[in-house]
């Protein structure tokens, strides 16, 4: 999703900076069982699994990001003023930045295209991966609980699993979106209809061990 946004700002020579707030999982779920209204546990889970550090190492162009550890206050105490105010300095430094180097254009060539395809790619294989197991472990709990045979979970767990792995190599190479002609239709979302289609042949799957 950052690289999406990050083409937008190339589009329009705009500038880019990213800020991000490391907190451990746990401190996370902590804070939020103090809220008045918390948010469901799960919620923060699957979002922790989903976002993703900043790797200016690896990715030149997050090369003008800032993370901030928000693990260094707690509820119950104020920050310490003086890490408050090198909070301050260093995200205005990094406003700054990003306003006098704004992103610039490039002329589009084939090359630049086919990487920036790989990356958005990469990035729906990811998270068409995380629902896909979602999936599978939503239907090993529903079997578990219609009485499946431990030794028949086992089969099931391998199907599913190999039902994952090819359609997340479906959606790498985009082949499970064609219309009749058999030529792909750019109005329907890859990965929304991989996973429709995986979370039916998972259903599929499981009603044949529930019948035997």
């Amino acid at each position: 999703m950052r690289y999406e946004v990050f083409q937008l700002a190339r589009e329009y020579s705009l500038g880019f900076c990213q800020l991000f707030l490391e907190c451990p999982l746990e401190l996370c779920l902590q804070r939020n069982r103090l809220r008045g209204s918390p948010v469901p546990e799960g919620t923060i889970c699957r979002m922790a699994q989903r976002v993703e550090l900043p790797e200016p190492e690896k990715n030149p162009w997050e090369q003008n990001s800032l993370i901030l550890s928000s693990s260094a206050c707690t509820p119950e105490e104020q920050c310490d003023a003086g890490l408050m105010e090198a909070f301050h300095v260093q995200i205005i430094n990094l406003l700054g930045a990003a306003l006098e180097n704004p992103v610039k254009q490039y002329k589009e060539n084939t090359e630049q295209k086919e990487a920036d395809r790989a990356i958005c790619a990469a990035s729906a294989v990811h998270q068409a991966d995380q629902t896909c197991r979602r999936i599978i472990s939503q239907t090993m709990k529903e079997a578990k609980d219609k009485n499946v045979l431990p030794s028949e979970m086992k089969s099931l767990a391998e199907e599913l699993n190999k039902l994952k792995a090819e359609f997340l190599e479906d959606l790498r190479h985009g082949s499970h979106v064609e219309n009749e002609s058999g030529q792909q239709n750019p109005t329907i979302d890859p990965a929304t209809s991989v996973l429709s289609s995986f979370q039916l042949e998972a259903t599929d799957i499981l009603n044949k061990y529930l019948l035997k």
